[in-house]
């Protein structure tokens, strides 16, 4: 495993959430970000300028919940919604009819009724089998059956979850834009995953002179690697003055 260098004050930093800044729950509600984290990330944007954004499948008002009372600039929903400074309105990206249709399909499939569950997120739709896992082939084969006929819809797929969305919008697309604003542009972007989905945010880092970091052992694109979320929670605190580290909390 190849450790990521420090951060320096030079960064852009792009985290996803889940898996990376708090550990993967039983249920998408069930996490618990630590006190610690919330500090570290609030003093560490400003120590890096408003540089530090999440970068999620989750809907950004979700994140901004969990991370309460922080709110920082944020993609959500794999870039579908955006938030580019914290103190904006988020922006959502428009939406067609086809999440409906697949939807309806879902409901009389039966796969909610073996311990899978379906999140409407409004611009996507997630099918988690977290509790059921034995469902996985059962759940991928109805997404894929559903959007066969569904061109404009693209699935995701990550950690005991299938997602559909439209797919001209993922987190690299959220990286690049987000390094055309203030206070990103002219920083160099790192972004740090650990699920299938993160790989977009990590080629678009390394294709404009940053680097990834994947959380985890799973094979990646990035060229460096922290072993879990403590790991990345260590990393992040390095980034910080000594005279303003947080201190540990549940």
């Amino acid at each position: 495993m190849i450790t990521p260098p420090p951060v320096s004050d030079d960064l852009a930093l792009f985290l996803d959430f889940d898996g990376t800044l708090v550990d993967i729950a039983p249920t998408p509600g069930a996490v618990r970000p630590k006190k610690s984290l919330v500090a570290t990330l609030d003093r560490l944007a400003t120590h890096l300028g408003g540089a530090v954004a999440i970068v999620s499948g989750r809907p950004i008002r979700e994140i901004d919940g969990f991370l309460a009372p922080l709110q920082l600039p944020a993609a959500g929903l794999h870039g579908l919604q955006t938030r580019f400074h914290a103190e904006d309105e988020i922006d959502s990206a428009p939406v067609g009819p086809e999440l409906a249709i697949l939807k309806a399909a879902l409901a009389g499939s039966g796969l909610t009724g073996r311990g899978v569950s379906i999140e409407d997120k409004g611009a996507a739709l997630a099918v988690h089998y977290r509790i059921a896992p034995d469902c996985e082939e059962a759940v991928l084969e109805v997404m894929q059956d559903a959007i066969s006929e569904l061109p404009d819809l693209h699935l995701v797929r990550g950690k005991m979850v299938v997602e559909a969305k439209p797919a001209y919008r993922d987190k690299g697309w959220a990286v690049t834009t987000f390094m055309d604003q203030p206070p990103f542009a002219g920083r160099t972007p790192v972004f740090v995953g650990d699920d299938t989905t993160d790989e977009d945010g990590i080629r678009a880092t390394e294709a404009i002179g940053g680097f990834g970091i994947k959380v985890g052992g799973a094979e990646s694109l990035a060229r460096f690697r922290l072993a879990d979320v403590a790991d990345v929670h260590r990393w992040l605190a390095g980034g910080l003055p000594s005279h303003v580290h947080p201190q540990e909390g549940l």
